[in-house]
Parts: C-alpha cells; sequence; structure tokens
C-alpha cells in the first residue's frame, strides 16, 4: 500500500482547521430527538401520494391554489407555472429571474412571491411583477422564504436569514446558529414593512391561524415552531408553540379550520444535533467533502397539529423511491399538495377516514 507523504498529511490537517469558510458558529444544546414512534411511528402513508408536473421543471418548492383550483408552483429557475385544477397544462406567468420560494395569493387575486434573491413580489394575474420590499429597519432580506396573506390584505412573510442567501443554502445558517432569521409584515396601504420577530434560527414556513389571531414561523434550526400573537391580550408577545420536533421544520401553513400542516424536510439528524456544542467540529465539517457530511435522510414526512398544538396527523414513506425532501404542504378541499426544493414534480396525497390508530394514519378534513 502506497504511503501517504508527509507534507501532503500537514496540508490536509491544514486545510481541515485552517482553511477559511464562510460561518462562524456559536455552541447550543440540540435537544434529544424523539423517538419515531407513538404518535411519530413510521408508515407509508405518503406512498400514496400522485406525482404531477413531470417535465416542467425543477425544484416546485411551494405550492398555492387559487379559487378556480388551478395550481400555481415557482422552479428554480424563475419561473411561475400554472397548471389547471387537473394537474395538466402548464401555463408560465411570469419569471422573477431570482428564486421563488413561499407563495400566496392576496384578497384580489395578485399572487405574493417570497422570492429568496428579489425580496416580496405580487404579481397579478397578466403577470406583471411589482417588487413590494427588499428590507426592513435597513437590514436587506437575504433569503425572502415563505408568506401567508391575511384577509384584510396585510403580508406576513420570512426572511430565513439576513446572512446566508440561497446560493449559500440552509445549511450554512443552520450550522452557524447565530439567529439571523426575522418574521416580517408588510403593510399593501402603506408601503411599511414591519420586524414582528428577530433573532430567529432560520425562519422559514409561516401561517396565520384560522381567527388571524396570531402567525406561526418555523425554526428550522432549532426545531421549534414559535407563534406571534397580532390581536388580543397578547398582541406583540411570543411563544413556542411546539417545540423539538422529529424532523427538521420547513413550510407550515393552515387549512383555516382546525389544522396546521407542518412540512418536515428529513428526521432529525443524529450527528448534526451531536455537533450542536461542538462549533469548532461544525467547522471543520464544512471543509469536508459534501458527501462526507451530514446528509438528510431519504425519508417524506408530513405532521398534522391540532390548534392547541398536539399531533392529528402522521404521514410518512420512507426510502428513495419516497417523494422527498417535502418543503411545504396546503391543503386544498380534501386534498394536500405537496412542494419540493429538489423534486422534479410536486404531489397530491387524498386525506382519508381516521382509522383506528391515528399515529399511523390521518383524521378526516370536513370539506
Amino acid at each position: 500500500m502506497k504511503k501517504i507523504a508527509l507534507p501532503t498529511i500537514i496540508a490536509l490537517i491544514s486545510y481541515l482547521l485552517f482553511w477559511p469558510v464562510p460561518i462562524a458558529p456559536v455552541a447550543w444544546k440540540a435537544p434529544q430527538a424523539p423517538a419515531l414512534d407513538g404518535p411519530y411511528a413510521p408508515n407509508d402513508q405518503l406512498a400514496a401520494v400522485t406525482r404531477i408536473g413531470e417535465g416542467a421543471g425543477e425544484g416546485p418548492e411551494d405550492v398555492a391554489i387559487d379559487s378556480a383550483g388551478n395550481i400555481y408552483v415557482g422552479y428554480v429557475d424563475g419561473r411561475i407555472v400554472r397548471f389547471d385544477n387537473t394537474g395538466e397544462n402548464p401555463t408560465v406567468i411570469a419569471n422573477t429571474d431570482g428564486r421563488p420560494f413561499g407563495l400566496d395569493f392576496d384578497p384580489n387575486g395578485n399572487l405574493i412571491v417570497a422570492d429568496g434573491y428579489q425580496g416580496l413580489l405580487q404579481i397579478t394575474p397578466a403577470g406583471v411583477i411589482t417588487v413590494l420590499t427588499t428590507e426592513a429597519d435597513g437590514v436587506p432580506f437575504k433569503f425572502t422564504d415563505d408568506v401567508d396573506v391575511a384577509s384584510d390584505g396585510m403580508i406576513y412573510f420570512s426572511d430565513a436569514s439576513s446572512k446566508f442567501g440561497p446560493k449559500m443554502k440552509a445549511r450554512d445558517d443552520v450550522l452557524e446558529h447565530r439567529g439571523h432569521g426575522r418574521l416580517l409584515q408588510f403593510d399593501p396601504s402603506t408601503g411599511n414593512t414591519n420586524v414582528l420577530l428577530s433573532g430567529l434560527q432560520f425562519a422559514n414556513g409561516v401561517a396565520l391561524c384560522p381567527n388571524e389571531q396570531c402567525v406561526l414561523v418555523a425554526e428550522t434550526g432549532s426545531y421549534d415552531i414559535i407563534r406571534y400573537w397580532l390581536k388580543g391580550d397578547k398582541a406583540g408577545q411570543h411563544e413556542v408553540f411546539f417545540s423539538n420536533l422529529p424532523g427538521i421544520p420547513d413550510g407550515i401553513s393552515s387549512n383555516g379550520k382546525d389544522t396546521y400542516w407542518v412540512a418536515l424536510f428529513a428526521p432529525r439528524n443524529k450527528i448534526l444535533d451531536m455537533l450542536s456544542e461542538l462549533p469548532f467540529v461544525r467547522k471543520i465539517s464544512m471543509r469536508l467533502p459534501h458527501f462526507l457530511q451530514p446528509q438528510p435522510a431519504k425519508h417524506a414526512f408530513v405532521l398534522g397539529l391540532s390548534l392547541d398544538g398536539n399531533v392529528t396527523h402522521n404521514l410518512q414513506h420512507i426510502g428513495a423511491e419516497s417523494f422527498h425532501p417535502i418543503t411545504s404542504v396546503e391543503q386544498f378541499n380534501n386534498t394536500l399538495f405537496l412542494g419540493s426544493l429538489t423534486n422534479p414534480t410536486f404531489a397530491t396525497y387524498t386525506l382519508q377516514v381516521q382509522a383506528e390508530n391515528p399515529t399511523n394514519t390521518e383524521s378526516i378534513i370536513n370539506e
């Protein structure tokens, strides 16, 4: 066996210890991940998904449905594509020249887009794009991520990180763990952008409560969902709505009645959690070849939560053939629409009547 020369070994060690990386990580203590049993027991419910949009584009990260049932997705090349209510006949309605992530409609039928590069956008039914906002309190958005629009037109959205943009990827912000994320509010009547919460660990999915008294935001980097109160006695206050999720939270949504849907990018990674208290080792991991870094499992995972934070739905499918990673879940009537950051398709899943064991199936949603 050929020996490795000492200078080569020294160069390799020096690279692993000292090569510049874009993160300056801090120590934190990840909570012990809950076991995948009980309410999180593995199942194959999501093996029943129907894949849509094959060949139309890559990375339909979020899905929005208009009042006529037409389906809208944003692709990695910046295109916003509309499908009819059968999932056929794709039509390009606009191109943001960025990376559209979160999508939602305002009361006037305009599509509101959280674009990772371009900021918060409005797209009219005719395809005219208007930039609504790109900064708050003098700090530009680096990773505009998800959006939910209230019935009065007020827009709630997340800037996942004010330091790391989509080119750097969410991984960098999560590994650094310095809290660059923000939950924001844009008022179309005044053009003002307000910071509701800052210091979030990669602020991701955003969902208004059904009564619009509060808004939820997912903290990908800490496995939590935060609730911020908009109205009532607690207005301006916030709290942890759900802590220590069994997976890495991405998009969240409300069905407008009784359920919050949470897309879990993948189950928790044991190595990543072990490194939470070892910032220097996290820097070293950034210098490793990509295939040696902690990788997400090939695992489709969606949770449904009640309005008081109990697990009501547990939908999974494990394996390379599963529809993964799931980055968004939107309910329209009795169908879930699933988006994905990297898949060449999006997908649908039809909700079924609850079985005797609710930990391995899903509850009925009354239309």
